[in-house]
């Protein structure tokens, strides 16, 4: 029963009137042909009666004939109006339902806005911007220890400090050879320094290559 005395929506009332007006199309169109028809019927009976050269009932006829065509005339422009019914009603539906969805996403739209604070949401962003460099500023304070850290200035010193160790110990050797060397007396310079030159830049090469030192 509740069936019954359920209340008819928008939808509804529209897609009964659609569908009445698409009958009531159906049958104008029905009427259409039959009157036609009677067009032809008549055509060919004022055609027989102008043989008998029975001019009064051409006449008659004729009558007959003018009133058919006003009449099927008539159910050409009720057709089109009906057809226009059913377009604009169509078209009040589509209205009619944009409107509803206007109206939802209206709701939505003052739902959100009354529980967003734009305030409260610029707070927000602002903390988050600071939390941001802060982070930032941490990371490249990290960067900067560990590049401190791992400076490659040590590396050079280190470096130097081998270098020097192998020209002392190539000093040491030379100094070696020197003292091991024969002794010169004074009246013989020229023996002397033949002796001392005698440590060549191929024997410093030599020491150096044996070192590991290119």
């Amino acid at each position: 029963m509740a069936g019954f005395f359920k209340k008819k929506t928008v939808d509804d009332v529209i897609k009964e009137q659609t569908k009445e007006l698409r009958g009531t199309q159906r049958q104008i169109t029905r009427d259409r042909s039959s009157l036609e028809k009677q067009e032809k019927q008549l055509e060919m009976e004022i055609k027989k009666m102008a043989k008998t050269g029975n001019k009064e009932a051409c006449t008659i006829l004729a009558k007959q004939l003018i009133q058919l065509r006003r009449q099927k005339n008539r159910s050409y422009a009720v057709g089109s109006k009906v057809t226009s019914m059913s377009s604009q009603t169509k078209l009040m539906n589509s209205q009619m339902k944009m409107a509803g969805a206007m109206a939802t996403t209206t709701k939505t739209m003052q739902a959100v806005n009354k529980k967003m604070d734009p305030q409260k949401m610029q707070q927000t962003m602002q903390t988050f911007q600071k939390e941001t460099m802060k982070m930032e500023m941490s990371e490249e304070l990290i960067n900067d220890t560990l590049d401190e850290i791992f400076d490659e200035s040590g590396d050079e010193e280190e470096s130097d400090s081998i270098v020097n160790q192998v020209l002392d110990e190539i000093g040491i050797e030379i100094s070696g050879k020197m003292v091991n060397a024969p002794s010169t007396s004074r009246n013989n310079p020229i023996s002397s320094t033949s002796k001392s030159d005698g440590i060549s830049d191929e024997d410093i090469e030599r020491q150096l290559k044996a070192l590991g030192v290119d």
